[in-house]
C-alpha cells in the first residue's frame, strides 16, 4: 500500500516511517530541500523511503507530491510546533499549518479523491477550558496561542471538508509526547537535558497540568487509525491519561537523575521565549475514552518507564 508522510522528518513522523515500512507499507515522504541533518531522524530506513521534494505552502508543489505518490492513505504531520514563538511571529505558522493543510486537502480532493487523511491536530486545540476534568472530543475549541489557533483552522477545515467535497479525513489530537535526544526545546527533554548536565532549571509555569504521551504510544495510535476505515470523518484524542503538575514532574526528574542542583519555580530560562503566563491553560488533560473503545488504543509506556527511557537514551546520545 501507498501511504505519504508528510513532516517525515520530524519526531513523530519519522519513527512512523520507521514502523511503516517495517509493516510492509510503500513509504513516500514529503521534504523540504533537506541537509543531512534533518535528515538523520530517517537514516535507518532511507534507502526504502521515496523522498519528493516539495513544500506545503505551495499548491502545486503538493499537488504534484499527491500525484507522483499515488498514496491510499496521506498522514498529514507536517507542521510548525513550538508553541512559545507563535507569539513573537505566528505568521510562518498560517502559511505552514493552516494554508499548507488547505493546500494538501485540495490536492488530494483532486488526485487522490478516494485516498485517506489521518491528520495531526494537538491537544492545544481546546486552550481554555472550565474546570479541571479530562476534555472529551466534542469540547468546543478555544484555542490560547498563535499555534493553536493555526491548528484548530486545519482541524475545522478537515472536518468541513469532509462534510462538504466528502474528504475521507480523520483528525488525531494527541498530548504533548516526549523521548526526543538531542532537543532542549521540549520541557521534559529540557529538564532532562539540564539535570544531566548539572545545570540550573527553570519550570515556568509550576501549577499548569498536563498529560504526557511517550513517543511510541503516539505512533501507535496512527497505525491503528489507518488498519480501521470506521475512522473515516471522526475525530480521536490520543492521551495516556497520566495528568501532573509541572512541578511534580520537575521533582520525579530530579530523584530519578539524582540532581543536586538548583530548580527555580515560576521563572523561564534566561532568554527563553516566553508563553504569557495568564494566557496559559492550567488544566491541558484529554479524555481517551473514545479511542480506547473504538480503536482499542491504550498507552504501552507508563509515565516513570518513559522517563527512564528517556533518561537512558539522552545519557548514551
Amino acid at each position: 500500500m501507498n501511504v505519504l508522510i508528510t513532516g517525515i522528518t520530524g519526531f513523530i513522523g519519522s519513527r512512523l516511517a520507521s514502523r511503516l515500512v517495517r509493516d510492509g507499507y510503500n513509504v513516500h515522504g514529503l521534504v523540504r530541500h533537506s541537509s543531512e541533518r534533518e535528515l538523520s531522524r530517517i537514516r535507518e530506513v532511507i534507502s526504502q523511503v521515496h523522498l519528493i521534494e516539495g513544500d506545503l505552502g505551495t499548491f502545486h508543489s503538493i499537488l504534484s507530491a499527491v500525484d507522483a505518490s499515488e498514496p491510499e492513505i496521506i498522514f498529514h504531520l507536517g507542521a510548525l510546533t513550538p508553541v512559545r514563538l507563535s507569539f513573537d511571529d505566528p505568521y510562518p505558522y498560517v502559511s505552514t499549518n493552516f494554508e499548507g493543510t488547505l493546500n494538501l486537502v485540495h490536492a488530494i480532493l483532486r488526485e487522490a479523491p478516494n485516498a485517506r487523511l489521518i491528520a495531526a491536530s494537538t491537544a492545544e486545540v481546546y486552550g481554555w477550558q472550565e474546570g479541571n476534568k479530562p476534555i472529551s472530543e466534542n469540547a468546543m475549541l478555544n484555542p490560547a496561542s498563535p499555534y493553536a489557533v493555526t491548528k484548530a483552522a486545519a482541524d475545522q477545515y478537515i472536518q468541513m471538508a469532509n462534510r462538504i467535497y466528502h474528504l475521507r479525513g480523520t483528525i488525531l489530537r494527541p498530548i504533548n509526547s516526549y523521548g526526543r535526544v538531542g532537543e532542549k526545546g521540549f520541557f521534559i527533554e529540557y529538564l532532562v537535558s539540564e539535570m544531566l548536565a548539572g545545570d540550573q532549571c527553570y519550570v515556568g509555569a509550576p501549577d499548569s497540568v498536563r498529560d504526557y504521551m511517550y513517543a511510541d504510544d503516539h505512533v501507535n495510535a496512527y497505525m491503528l487509525t489507518a488498519r480501521s476505515s470506521g475512522t473515516v470523518g471522526q475525530v480521536y484524542n490520543v492521551s495516556p491519561g497520566n495528568p501532573v503538575s509541572n512541578s511534580e514532574l520537575a521533582k520525579m526528574l530530579a530523584k530519578m537523575t539524582e540532581f543536586k542542583g538548583r530548580i527555580t519555580f515560576g521563572s523561564y530560562p534566561p532568554g527563553y521565549p516566553q508563553r504569557p503566563t495568564m494566557q496559559d491553560p492550567r488544566y491541558l488533560v484529554l479524555d481517551n475514552s473514545k479511542i480506547t473503545k473504538e480503536l482499542g488504543w491504550k498507552p504501552s509506556v507508563g509515565l516513570e518507564e518513559g522517563l527512564v527511557r528517556t533518561i537512558e537514551a539522552w545519557k548514551s546520545s
